[in-house]
């Protein structure tokens, strides 16, 4: 895979790309990024990227033409058909399933845009996917295209060393995650499920189904209604619900 970001701020990327799970993932080529200033893109004489808007009001807007010119020079470097991502407060709410869809792609370019917002023909007429990382505002999209390039790569083949650990994750099978134990069994008192401890594998699955999905009715009661139930997993939400 590879991930173009556009950009007016690329060194927001350098500690976050070069640290942990996305570092590891370039040293084995799992994927590879690459930051652009599309301020470089601009063909006006002061090197603008935004203006004022048509009929009036705060703040200032990015203009159409570096962000299509920067695109279009991507395209043809990469010669590829890319999902074009805009991050955007208005766009569709980022979830798993996205991030799932999202990693069977070879080529993604990410707008991160600053100001007040995007003239709407680069909505319209240049992005594939809108995408908001939650129901509030940042400074810019380059804080919530970190967050979207994250999810994505560790769900790329080999990153993680276990595949079946992204396949568990909250929200992989639509919900919560059950909780873990690990080393001492005992500690100030608190002791570790005997169940854990059995070997019996049929038992310690069942009960590891049942807190997550008595988690997701606690924190996430919505997830349920996307979720295939047995008849077995009904009768637990009904007692919970009694």
């Amino acid at each position: 895979m590879h991930i173009d970001i556009l950009t007016l701020f690329p060194e927001m990327f350098t500690g976050v790309f070069q640290s942990s799970i996305l570092k590891k993932a370039q040293e084995t080529n799992a994927f590879r990024y690459e930051t652009m200033n599309f301020r470089e893109f601009t063909n006006n004489k002061h090197n603008k990227v935004d203006d004022y808007p048509y009929g009036g009001g705060a703040g200032m807007v990015l203009a159409p033409q570096p962000l299509f010119d920067a695109v279009d020079h991507l395209k043809q470097k990469r010669e590829s058909k890319p999902r074009i991502i805009l991050m955007c407060p208005q766009g569709e709410r980022y979830t798993q399933q996205k991030a799932e869809e999202l990693a069977q792609e070879e080529h993604l370019i990410f707008l991160c845009g600053h100001y007040e917002g995007y003239d709407e023909r680069i909505r319209t007429h240049l992005v594939t996917d809108e995408i908001s990382i939650g129901d509030f505002v940042l400074t810019g999209g380059e804080l919530g295209a970190m967050v979207v390039v994250d999810s994505v790569v560790r769900l790329l083949p080999g990153v993680l060393g276990n595949d079946e650990s992204a396949q568990q994750d909250s929200f992989s099978t639509g919900l919560l995650e059950h909780p873990h134990y690990t080393r001492p069994r005992e500690y100030r008192g608190l002791q570790v499920p005997d169940v854990l401890m059995s070997g019996n594998h049929q038992k310690i699955e069942e009960w590891r189904r049942y807190q997550s999905l008595k988690r997701t009715f606690e924190r996430r009661p919505d997830l349920l209604q996307e979720v295939q139930l047995t008849d077995k997993e009904k009768e637990w939400l009904e007692s919970w619900k009694k």
